[in-house]
């Protein structure tokens, strides 16, 4: 425990947050580690916030930060976007759950068919992690075979598929609960490598789909090029199998239509939520007809197939619906995507200039409207101000193992105002501007200040 360390940053974090030590100490006797999400996780406590607004939000103590995290991603519009939220609102007073289709989950599939490249077809969801697991069970109906690729560090939610593989058990073994003749399904192959995915092919007939977030490991924290894309998307339609974009966090984000409009490369599936729901619960799938058709019972019957079955207490549901035909309208219309962007460059610029003034050897980098911090564990010579990501070995980002110093990142971070994506790096909003930014760098060189005097970092 960094309470047992005396260290100065660990001290000035519990000064500034009395009121949420109090509210983690009384949720820790109602739910396990007192958190209701892994990533929330901190040592010596988390911060419970009490409000948001915009860019910003404020803790129980009345600590405003600036926030980079964005609820895990899913306010590209920032927190409370009014035309959201009066959406949100005005549905709350209609109702919340009609037991029976409605209009809104017309115009909002419309919205996402229109927008995405591959959706000729959409299946809401609840979460992410559904639509995942529902993209794999649509990819093994339709082609008839068993077993998945993913990538080494690629996310794809909670559900047994993907328990594994993404911080530990990059043997395939699986984590605690799944059972192993569910892991000997997937294949887990390392990002980035077509010959790999060339082989598991030629050895195995059996491989239904390929699955993979197209910006890279944690949204581009390594990074994936286009052109791996595009030699696989050549190698999965040559066998006969399924392309499954994972754009959860990168749908409507890094384009309007995701990432797979951006790079020019259009999967057979992808798996949307987080933004596609305007920041409320909601997920969904979508892609091509002919696959989607497996849910369908039209189709089903016709063809004299059992279709897949697929249930949900709150798929589409209308408050969620309004919210996402609210966000998803003003991404189609505006720049929001651009100016996400455009913010996230400039944090990067101000971040590894103050790595540069401070003689820090790491770096900070990123695309679109995500950025991750290379915090340099081998102590390699690195420029902050010309480290190419791109042009780096998959093995340069590994996790950084001084547990001890990423814990006190974060925590200086938040002393001085700003709650980052953990000690990993930023989520941006298109409301980030000049100012946030500006105290964001200030707040970096603080925060960095705070752990050269610890002696964390040398001088």
């Amino acid at each position: 425990m960094l309470t047992s360390t005396n260290s100065p940053i660990v001290a000035a974090y519990m000064a500034k947050t009395p009121s949420s030590a109090a509210m983690h100490a009384e949720a820790s006797g109602h739910l396990p580690s007192g958190i209701a999400h892994d990533s929330r996780y901190t040592d010596p406590y988390p911060v419970y916030v009490a409000r948001a607004a915009g860019p910003r939000k404020w803790d129980l103590d009345g600590n405003g930060l600036i926030d980079f995290y964005g609820g895990h991603g899913a306010l590209l519009l920032g927190h409370c976007d009014p035309a959201v939220t009066a959406a949100a609102q005005a549905q709350l007073a209609i109702g919340t759950h009609f037991g029976a289709c409605h209009a809104m989950e017309l115009g909002w599939s419309r919205l996402v068919t229109q927008m995405v490249p591959c959706a000729e077809r959409v299946r809401f969801t609840s979460s992410g992690t559904e639509a995942t697991l529902m993209a794999l069970r649509l990819a093994r109906a339709f082609t008839g075979r068993r077993k998945i690729i993913r990538f080494l560090r690629h996310f794809h939610g909670w559900h047994d598929h993907m328990a594994f593989g993404v911080d530990n058990h990059f043997d395939g073994t699986p984590s605690p609960g799944v059972l192993p003749e569910l892991a000997a399904e997937v294949v887990l192959l390392p990002p980035n490598d077509l010959a790999a995915v060339k082989r598991a092919f030629e050895g195995d007939p059996d491989i239904a789909a390929v699955i993979l977030e197209p910006t890279g490991a944690s949204t581009g924290m390594i990074p994936t090029g286009a052109a791996f894309l595009r030699g696989l998307r050549e190698t999965v339609t040559a066998h006969g199998a399924v392309l499954i974009f994972d754009e959860v966090v990168t749908g409507f984000r890094v384009a309007p239509g995701g990432a797979q409009q951006a790079l020019g490369v259009v999967p057979d599936l992808c798996t949307l939520a987080k933004i596609v729901a305007g920041g409320l619960p909601g997920g969904a799938v979508a892609g091509r007809k002919d696959i989607l058709d497996w849910i369908d019972f039209d189709v089903s019957a016709s063809k004299g197939r059992e279709k897949i079955k697929h249930q949900g207490t709150y798929n589409a549901n209308p408050v969620s619906a309004a919210a996402g035909i609210a966000a998803l309208t003003q991404i189609r219309d505006g720049d929001a995507c651009a100016r996400a962007t455009a913010a996230a460059a400039a944090l990067r610029d101000g971040f590894n200039a103050v790595l540069a003034e401070e003689g820090i050897p790491w770096a900070v980098y990123g695309e679109h409207s995500v950025i991750h911090f290379f915090t340099n564990p081998d102590g390699a010579d690195v420029d902050p101000q010309a480290w190419d990501a791109n042009a780096q070995p998959v093995a340069v980002f590994k996790a950084d193992p001084r547990k001890q110093l990423m814990a006190k990142l974060y925590l200086a971070m938040v002393v001085h105002g700003m709650d980052p994506k953990g000690p990993r790096g930023a989520i941006l909003s298109a409301t980030h501007g000049e100012a946030e930014i500006a105290e964001a760098v200030q707040a970096w060189r603080l925060a960095l200040r705070m752990l050269k005097d610890e002696g964390e970092l040398r001088h």
